[in-house]
This record gives C-alpha cells, sequence and structure tokens, in this order.
C-alpha cells in the first residue's frame, strides 16, 4: 500500500508542479519560448484550454491556471487521506491542509530555483544554457529587493543566500 500511495502522490504533486510553475512564470511575465517553459505550457494546456473558455482572465492573474491549481492540489490531498484511510470530514481543515501544502510548494520551488541560480552563477557566468534565463526570470525580482537592502560586497553576492535563509525560516513555520 506504501507503494501505491507514493506512486499516486508523486504523480499528482508532478502534476501541481507543472501548473504551479505555469502560474509563476505567467506572473514573473517568463519568456514563454524558453524550452523548459514550453514543456510546461504543453503539459498543462490539457486543462486549462477548457477552463480559460469558463474563465477569463482577470488582470494579470489567469484565473483558469489558478483554479487548475486548487483542483489539482485538492484532488491530491484527498487521495493522500483516502490512500490512508484517513476520511476528512471537516472543510476547513481540508482547505488549510491543502493551502498549506501549496505554500509549501511555491516556496520549494523558489528555494530550488535558487540553488539552481546559485550554482549556474558559478559554473557559467553570464552564459546561456536553456531554463538559466528563465531562473533568473523566477529569482531576480526576489533577489533584486533583497539587494536593495543588503548590497553585495565587493564581487560577492549574498542575496541567495539571505532568500534560502528566508524561506527555510518559512517552510519551519509552515510544519
Amino acid at each position: 500500500m506504501e507503494a501505491i500511495r507514493f506512486i499516486v502522490d508523486m504523480l499528482l504533486w508532478l502534476l501541481l508542479l507543472a501548473f504551479v510553475l505555469r502560474f509563476l512564470f505567467q506572473l514573473v511575465r517568463a519568456d514563454f519560448r524558453d524550452p523548459m517553459a514550453d514543456a510546461i505550457v504543453r503539459v498543462t494546456n490539457w486543462l486549462i484550454r477548457p477552463l480559460r473558455r469558463l474563465l477569463p482572465p482577470v488582470g494579470k492573474i489567469d484565473t483558469a491556471t489558478i483554479v487548475a491549481i486548487v483542483l489539482i492540489a485538492a484532488v491530491r490531498t484527498e487521495a493522500m487521506f483516502a490512500l490512508s484511510g484517513v476520511w476528512l470530514a471537516e472543510p476547513l481543515g481540508f482547505t488549510l491542509i491543502t493551502l498549506k501544502e501549496l505554500v509549501a510548494m511555491v516556496l520549494k520551488i523558489y528555494l530550488f530555483a535558487m540553488l539552481l541560480y546559485w550554482i549556474a552563477s558559478f559554473v557559467s557566468p553570464g552564459g546561456y544554457a536553456p531554463g538559466i534565463r528563465l531562473l533568473a526570470q523566477l529569482c531576480e525580482p526576489i533577489l533584486r529587493r533583497v539587494r536593495r537592502v543588503i548590497p553585495p560586497i565587493g564581487q560577492i553576492d549574498f542575496s541567495f543566500l539571505w532568500v534560502s535563509i528566508a524561506i527555510g525560516a518559512l517552510l519551519i513555520l509552515l510544519r
């Protein structure tokens, strides 16, 4: 039973990850011509296109993507409870657990993206590789805000460190 629960959780987590990444890329106005972003769009279009016919965007916010994220997160939460043999009848508790998992996922995405972006800055500073510009578009808005408060010391930029510490602290608070 543990193996089935792991497989179901992993598949739903990966699906949810694709939709959350699509939303984050939309928020930061990432270049969707990047191969990674294009793959995310292709993987998620099966649900987004039909939802867009029903739910038009509100300003910069793509309501179809948000509804898809909430639906998949709710299905994942319900599936994990069902496979554990637990039935959560309280809607507020279910909603809070689902939202907590979504916030944790976004924080983990940013933590992982910051780590990859930091490593890429050492391996190939200023270079181009598929996904690096996408990471920059995702991470730089946050890093710029931190750099305004804590500027780089010489050639060393500590903004990655401070953002990572803050994300780690927020993840601990979510537990």
